[in-house]
C-alpha cells in the first residue's frame, strides 16, 4: 500500500526525467522511436497498476509473464529509488543555509565541491534500489542454498535419533520457475542422501501452470521412506487438490490430506500427518485450525505434521504434535538487515516467518474436546522453509532458495 500510494509521485519524476533526456537526443529517428518506448512503457506501468487496484486485466496475454513481471519489479524499484532520491535532495536542500551560516567559511567557493558531492549521492541512492532488484531478480532467485538443522524432538526413541529429512517447498512452477530449475534442485536434494523427502505445498501459481510436469520432476526425489507431501494454498485456489493427490499416487508418491501414514526406520516408528492448506479462522464460531484431525495424532510415537501454513503451529504443539514442517512464507523474498536487526514483509502475514520455532509441547485431554494439558517440560518444534520459487514478484534478495536437511535428535 505505502509503495501504491508512492507511484503516481514516482511515475511522474522518472518518467519526466525520462523525456527530457529523450527529448534532448538531436537526431529525429532515435528520438521518435524513444518516444514511442516511451509510451508503452508508460501504458504498461498504468496498466498493472490498475490490474493491482481492480482486479485481473489479464495483462499476460498481452506483455507476457515477463513483462508483467518486470513492470511489477519497477514499480516496487522505483517507488523506492524515489524516496531515495527526494531524502538526498531534502538534505542538500537543508545544508545550504546551515553551511552558508559556518564562520570563516565562503559558501561560494564550497558551492561546486557540495554541489558535485549531493549529485553523486543523488546518483547513488537511486542506482542501488533498481541494481539490488535486478540482482533479485536474476542470480538471487536462481542461488539454491541448503539449509541443514537439527531438531530435538521428546520421547524419541534412540533407533531414530539421526533421521534425515528432505524438505522442499513452493516450487511454484510456471513462468518463472522451469522444469529444469526443479531438475537441479531435486538432484541437490538427493545428493543430501535423506531418509524421508517432503514437500509442503503449493507446487503451481495458478491452474494453468503444468502441474504434473512438477510431480513428474519430484518422482526423482530418492529415499528409503519414500516421499510425501501436502497441499498449498495455491493448490486450493486453483481447485487442484484432488488431482495433485491423484498424480502423486500415479508417480509412486504419497501426498496426506487430513491422512496419516506410520513410517518405521531403524525398528523406530513416527506417525507422518499431513493436512490440506489451512485457512486462517478470524471468526469465534468457527473451528480452530487443524479441526478434525485429533484423532490422526499418536500418544506413543513421535508425530510430523506436513501443513503448508505455519500459522497451525500453535493448535499443532497443543495437540501434541511434536514437530510440524512448513512453507507459505517464501521468507518474505524480501529481507532488509540493519546490524542484527532483520526485517520481513512476511511478518505482516505470520510471526513464523523462516526457520525454527517452538513452543510449549502439550497433549490433548479429549480428542474430541480443545482442552489440553501440559507435557512437562518439552518443546514442539516448527521448520518454515523459506521455498524454492517466488510469487509476485520474481525476486529473492537477502532470502535464497531454501532445499532444507532437518537431522532428528532425541531430546535430552
Amino acid at each position: 500500500m505505502v509503495i501504491l500510494a508512492l507511484t503516481p509521485l514516482a511515475q511522474v519524476f522518472w518518467f519526466g526525467q525520462a523525456w527530457q533526456v529523450i527529448a534532448a537526443v538531436a537526431w529525429s529517428g532515435p528520438r521518435y522511436l524513444l518516444q514511442a518506448l516511451w509510451m508503452a512503457a508508460g501504458l504498461l506501468v498504468l496498466a498493472t497498476v490498475l490490474d493491482l487496484l481492480i482486479g485481473p486485466i489479464n495483462l499476460r496475454r498481452g506483455f507476457g509473464p515477463w513483462g508483467v513481471a518486470v513492470s511489477r519489479l519497477w514499480l516496487i524499484a522505483s517507488g523506492i529509488s524515489y524516496v531515495a532520491v527526494t531524502a538526498v535532495g531534502s538534505v542538500a536542500w537543508l545544508s545550504q543555509p546551515a553551511i552558508a551560516a559556518l564562520p570563516g567559511i565562503p559558501w561560494e567557493g564550497l558551492e561546486p565541491a557540495t554541489s558535485l558531492v549531493f549529485h553523486a549521492a543523488t546518483y547513488l541512492a537511486g542506482s542501488i534500489p533498481m541494481l539490488a532488484t535486478v540482482y533479485g531478480a536474476t542470480v538471487g532467485r536462481r542461488r539454491y542454498r541448503i539449509v541443514s538443522v537439527e531438531v530435538p524432538i521428546a520421547a524419541l526413541c534412540s533407533s531414530l535419533d539421526g533421521l534425515r529429512i528432505v524438505q522442499l517447498s513452493d516450487l511454484h512452477i510456471g513462468g518463472f520457475m522451469s522444469r529444469m530449475a526443479i531438475r537441479r534442485a531435486v538432484d541437490l536434494a538427493n545428493s543430501l542422501q535423506a531418509d524421508l523427502a517432503v514437500v509442503t505445498g503449493d507446487l503451481i501459481t495458478d491452474a494453468h501452470d503444468p502441474l504434473e510436469d512438477c510431480i513428474a520432476e519430484l518422482s526423482r526425489l530418492r529415499a528409503p521412506l519414500g516421499v510425501w507431501g501436502c497441499n498449498g494454498n495455491h493448490e486450493r485456489w486453483a481447485g487442484l487438490e484432488a488431482r495433485a493427490q491423484a498424480l502423486f499416487q500415479r508417480y509412486g508418491m504419497g501426498l496426506l490430506r487430513q491422512q496419516a501414514v506410520e513410517l518405521s526406520w531403524r525398528g523406530g516408528t513416527f506417525n507422518l500427518i499431513g493436512v490440506d492448506d489451512q485457512r486462517d479462522r478470524h471468526s469465534a464460531d468457527q473451528p480452530p485450525m487443524l479441526h478434525g484431525i485429533e484423532a490422526l495424532v499418536r500418544p506413543d510415537i513421535p508425530n510430523i505434521l506436513l501443513s503448508h501454513n505455519p500459522d497451525t503451529f500453535t493448535r499443532a504443539a497443543a495437540l501434541g504434535i511434536e514437530l510440524s514442517l512448513a512453507g507459505h512464507t517464501h521468507g518474505g523474498q524480501i529481507r532488509f538487515a540493519l546490524g542484527d536487526r532483520q526485517w520481513s514483509p512476511a511478518l505482516f502475514l505470520t510471526p513464523f516467518v523462516a526457520g525454527l520455532y517452538r513452543l510449549p509441547l502439550r497433549q490433548a485431554a479429549h480428542t474430541a474436546g480443545h482442552e489440553v494439558t501440559p507435557r512437562c517440560h518439552t518443546f514442539a518444534y516448527l521448520y518454515v522453509n523459506r521455498g524454492l520459487g517466488t510469487f509476485g514478484l520474481p525476486v529473492r534478495l537477502g532470502v535464497p532458495p531454501e532445499i532444507t536437511l532437518l537431522t532428528l535428535r532425541a531430546a535430552e
